[in-house]
């Protein structure tokens, strides 16, 4: 997964995590800041101290979730270098992987683990992104055995089958099926759509990528309106004015 775009992470933050209640209000506080962090940042920040303290003394399954949760956002969004960058991701990773212990069906738990340790890996270097690789193909397949109608795992694994050479399971049509699969599902998932547009430029079908990067720009109301406003409407834009050129 050397070279995966940002794009990889911009889509975790709409799931929802299981099992939130009036008695976890960093948990609580967590899904609204998921979706709206582009209005204060450093919530982030806070959240996630909270929540590294909190397991310390209640490390109940959804506190752990929603700290790897947290963790993985956090390294995309408030790290500044990649030190900071890995201990987030490595953070985010050892708690899912508790979870896992602990309730191995859990798919959210795996989701985020999986991710988690794909940014990790990333993140390290070329060498240890291709030995991750296997585990991370593992854990999708997993994940839409146990839920087949949670969404992010079909970004997460078209973004794999984008990113990843041939000889090593990466697979474009495979990509274009998990996109669109994962946007009949949330057709305002917008970071979905902008994976689906550049599967389709790297396939030569510039016209109909072109329509996706215009349904991210013409979004009204995107599923995550943090990542659209930061993140997808810039990439397609961008996306879109190279292909302007291209038949």
């Amino acid at each position: 997964m050397s070279g995966m775009s940002l794009c990889l992470a911009v889509f975790v933050v709409l799931l929802s995590s299981a099992g939130a209640t009036a008695q976890s209000p960093l948990v609580d506080e967590l899904q609204t800041v998921a979706t709206s962090y582009h209005h204060d940042p450093a919530r982030l920040d806070a959240i996630r101290h909270g929540l590294d303290q909190t397991i310390k003394t209640d490390s109940r399954v959804e506190h752990l979730i929603a700290l790897a949760r947290v963790s993985f956002i956090w390294g995309d969004i408030r790290a500044t270098t990649d030190d900071q960058k890995v201990d987030a991701y490595d953070r985010g990773r050892q708690v899912a992987k508790r979870v896992i212990e602990l309730e191995p069906k859990n798919v959210e738990a795996r989701f985020w683990y999986a991710l988690n340790t794909a940014r990790w890996g990333q993140t390290k270097g070329v060498v240890r992104s291709l030995v991750l690789l296997p585990m991370v193909q593992e854990e999708i397949q997993v994940i839409l055995q146990l839920d087949p109608m949670f969404t992010p795992v079909y970004a997460l694994a078209g973004h794999v089958l984008y990113e990843v050479p041939g000889l090593l399971g990466g697979d474009l049509k495979k990509a274009e099926a998990m996109f669109r699969k994962g946007l009949e599902q949330d057709p305002q998932f917008t970071a979905m759509r902008v994976g689906l547009a550049k599967t389709l430029l790297k396939l030569g079908r510039v016209a109909e990528a072109r329509q996706e990067l215009q349904a991210v720009l013409n979004e009204k109301a995107p599923s995550n309106p943090a990542d659209w406003q930061l993140r997808d409407l810039q990439e397609a834009r961008t996306l879109l004015k190279s292909a302007q050129g291209e038949s």
